[in-house]
């Protein structure tokens, strides 16, 4: 799935042109879509990583609220559309080849995590050794909200 023209982005040049230039010319993958890791601008915590499309890109830039592309459902989704917690796009930086957008928003309602956390990145890889047994701890995995009466779930 090539990424349709869209008027706001430029397309890609150079190398020179891509990572030291001023023109923003993001590259989608085969798929069309490109990663976009999401912070809170406030606290600085990684609140989630998501994809997007070039229609999901374009609708983030023109109502400044973050949209997404889903791969599990093929289709376009505006962050907190069921559950009123909406992502406020404070900024949009992108990476040296213009394969990676990083948001910065201020998030509103209490969590982004549809698991009912502030953050999707609740827990942390137990690293004991090279042969230790991998597991994963909980840290800051209060939940914020309910998600079954936010989705219905």
């Amino acid at each position: 799935m090539t990424p349709r023209a869209s008027p706001l982005f430029s397309p890609r040049g150079s190398e020179q042109e891509i990572e030291e230039g001023q023109t923003f010319a993001p590259k989608f993958d085969a798929g069309g879509l490109i990663a976009c890791v999401v912070t809170d601008t406030q606290t600085g915590a990684l609140l989630m990583v998501a994809h997007m499309n070039a229609q999901a890109l374009e609708r983030t830039i023109s109502t400044g609220e973050a949209w997404f592309y889903s791969r599990s459902r093929q289709a376009l989704w505006k962050k907190g559309e069921a559950s009123g917690h909406v992502m406020h796009v404070a900024e949009i930086s992108v990476d040296c080849d213009q394969d990676v957008l990083w948001l910065k928003v201020d998030q509103a309602g209490a969590g982004a995590c549809h698991t009912g956390r502030r953050s999707c990145f609740d827990r942390a890889m137990g690293l004991s050794g090279p042969n230790a047994s991998l597991t994963l701890a909980f840290r800051d995995d209060e939940r914020v909200f309910d998600p079954a009466r936010v989705y219905g779930k």
